[in-house]
């Protein structure tokens, strides 16, 4: 049985377009033009159980929205949707007892406590025993490195300890399935690194399924080995990482060294130079011509070291956004 299964998952919006001002006020008593939006359109998505896999798409693609309809906060306009075998919109105890959602911008933490009497509710909403609760919540704390915070008021904690804490709080209760909806969001690059490494952690400790939705891609590259890319509402890529670039990014990267100074016109004539700095050049060559290009310029240039790399994938996504948007 897979973790979790959609078969045409699809939301649509309906508002009201109101009129300004007190004329259109009441017109709109009588007649009211309405708009609809589809938020998710058709997705079909089946993941393993025990995969981390990472949802990536730009602002307003319908990655939250997927999300809250596969945890049951949202119901889905068509289309189905299953989670451990449960629908989500049934929102039955035992499901929601497996899975946990984490977001960026939202806690579940109460502001006013410590963190470590947040955690105690927890344990009783969830029926922890006493015993695997304080195994659980020990290992949490010390890998997270926050054994020191954790009795300290939320509201005094920095951005980085309260989203250390509000992972602590969803993963208490052992969750099957876990939902993190940008994790990393605002925090510096050391709580970023320091996450990641938890999160690697905790997938190879409980064998959980993890889905990720990141506008920071390091946190794609480092975690994720499969990656779902959704954009403006509809699911564009399911792949790996690799796969990804190769099938959005027609050109490749020619890293140079030289043994002597060239003139960056004899580069120009192989390729668009990118960066030419201390003997080192870095070349933009179309894929299909960089066996070609690679042998005419070992022949002509005194290079002394030669590596082929693949675009940076945070420029690959960028152009697959300005693409299709």
């Amino acid at each position: 049985m897979p973790a979790i299964e959609t078969v045409d998952l699809c939301k649509t919006y309906v508002s009201v377009k109101k009129q300004p001002g007190i004329v259109g006020s009441l017109k709109g008593l009588f007649s009211r033009e309405k708009t609809e939006v589809q938020a998710v359109k058709n997705v079909s998505l089946r993941i393993e159980q025990g995969e981390l896999v990472g949802f990536l798409g730009p602002n307003g693609a319908g990655k939250t929205t997927t999300i809250k309809m596969l945890t049951g906060i949202l119901y889905p306009t068509s289309g189905e949707a299953k989670v451990l075998g449960y629908r989500p919109t049934d929102r039955n105890p035992e499901m929601l007892r497996k899975i946990s959602l984490v977001m960026g911008n939202k806690m579940q933490l109460w502001w006013d406590l410590p963190a470590w009497d947040s955690f105690v509710v927890l344990r009783e909403l969830y029926d922890v025993p006493h015993d695997l609760f304080k195994e659980r919540v020990d290992f949490l704390v010390e890998t997270l490195q926050i054994s020191d915070k954790i009795q300290t008021q939320v509201r005094k904690l920095s951005l980085g300890e309260r989203m250390k804490c509000e992972l602590v709080a969803a993963l208490l209760h052992r969750p099957s399935v876990v939902f993190l909806d940008e994790p990393t969001i605002g925090l510096d690059v050391v709580s970023q690194k320091r996450i990641r490494d938890f999160l690697r952690e905790l997938h190879r400790q409980d064998g959980c399924t993890i889905i990720l939705t990141s506008h920071y891609m390091q946190d794609v590259q480092e975690l994720c080995k499969r990656v779902v890319v959704i954009d403006h509402g509809t699911m564009i890529f399911d792949g790996t990482l690799d796969s990804l670039s190769q099938r959005f990014s027609d050109s490749r990267r020619l890293r140079l060294s030289f043994s002597e100074e060239v003139q960056q016109a004899d580069l120009e004539r192989f390729g668009k130079v990118l960066s030419y700095e201390d003997s080192i050049a870095v070349l933009d060559i179309p894929r299909a011509e960089v066996a070609a290009v690679t042998g005419s310029v070992l022949n002509a240039l005194p290079v002394s070291d030669i590596a082929v790399e693949d675009v940076d994938i945070d420029e690959v996504i960028r152009t697959l956004f300005e693409r299709k948007g």
